[in-house]
C-alpha cells in the first residue's frame, strides 16, 4: 500500500509541487511546529504522505501515527504515544475513523489545535456506530461488511467508486484489494472524552464524498464550531487535495 499511495502522490500532486513558489523552510515565529497525522479506516498511515511532504518542506516537524485499527483504546494510545514524543505545541489531525481517535486523544496539553479532514466528530457518549446509524446512508457505508471474525472492511468492488473516485483506477482497486480492516469494537465504542469542546477546531469537508456524505460532514463541522474550508473531492481528498488540506493544517498551527 505504501508504494500505491507514493505513485498517487506522485502523479496527483508534483506537478503542484513543481510549479509552487518557494516556501520558507521554517514556520511562522507563533505557529505549532508540530503536526501529528492519525489515518482513517481501510487505509494505512501512508494516505497522509503527500501531505506531510508538503508540511516538512515548510519546517514543520510530523508525524505520521500507525493505527492498529484494532479498538478505539488502541488508536487513541497509539496516537498519545506520538504525542508524548512532541515538543510544544502539537496540531492533532483525524481523517476519517481517525475524527474519533482524536477527539478522544485531543485532550493532550500539547494539542493547541484540531483538524478534521473528511471525518467524524462524536460528542461524548457517541461512536462511530451511533454516528453511521444516525447520518445519511452513502455508498461507502452500505459496503461496509464484517467478516467471520468480525473485521470490517469495504467491498472491493465498491471501494474504487466509493472511497477513491478521484484516484487512478489501477491504485484504487489495488487499494481496495490491501485495505486493513477495522474490528467491529473500534467500530461499537464510544468517547468518553471530546475535546473539540475545549480546542480550536477546523474541518475541511469534501463534497464529492461517498463515504460521509457532505451534508453529514457539514454538520460535524457546525457543532463543533469549526473554520471550514471545502474541497471538490472524493473521500481520497487527503492525497488528491493535499495541498488545500495542508493549507487548513497551516492555519490551525496558527491558531490561539
Amino acid at each position: 500500500m505504501r508504494n500505491l499511495l507514493l505513485s498517487a502522490a506522485t502523479v496527483l500532486v508534483a506537478g503542484a509541487a513543481i510549479t509552487a513558489p518557494a516556501q520558507a523552510a521554517h514556520p511562522p515565529k507563533d505557529a505549532a511546529r508540530n503536526i501529528v497525522l492519525v489515518h482513517g479506516a481501510f487505509v494505512d498511515q501512508t494516505s497522509w504522505k503527500p501531505v506531510a511532504d508538503i508540511l516538512t518542506k515548510k519546517g514543520y516537524n510530523v508525524t505520521l501515527v500507525e493505527n492498529p485499527l484494532t479498538s478505539l483504546t488502541a488508536d487513541v494510545d497509539a496516537a498519545k504515544q506520538a504525542l508524548m514524543k512532541q515538543h510544544g505545541k502539537t496540531v492533532l489531525v483525524g481523517h476519517s475513523w481517525a475524527g474519533v481517535v482524536i477527539t478522544q486523544a485531543g485532550d493532550d496539553p500539547k494539542v493547541s489545535a484540531l483538524v478534521y479532514v473528511s471525518a467524524f466528530a462524536p460528542d461524548v457518549g457517541e461512536s462511530l456506530a451511533s454516528l453511521a446509524k444516525g447520518g445519511p446512508a452513502t455508498e461507502g457505508t452500505q459496503a461496509i461488511h464484517p467478516d467471520e471474525t468480525g473485521n470490517l472492511t469495504i467491498d472491493p468492488k465498491v471501494f474504487p467508486s466509493a472511497v477513491a473516485a478521484d484516484l487512478p483506477l489501477q491504485i484504487a482497486e489495488s487499494l481496495a484489494n490491501s485495505q486493513p480492516p477495522l474490528n467491529h469494537l473500534a467500530y461499537e465504542a464510544a468517547v468518553d472524552t471530546a475535546a473539540w469542546h475545549d480546542k480550536p477546531t477546523f474541518y475541511v469537508i469534501t463534497t464529492k464524498d461517498k463515504v460521509i456524505a457532505p451534508e453529514a460532514q457539514r454538520m460535524f463541522a457546525a457543532r463543533i464550531k469549526a473554520q471550514t474550508t471545502e474541497v471538490a473531492g472524493s473521500h481520497a481528498s487527503l492525497v488528491v487535495h493535499a495541498q488545500e488540506v495542508a493549507a487548513v493544517i497551516e492555519k490551525a498551527a496558527l491558531a490561539k
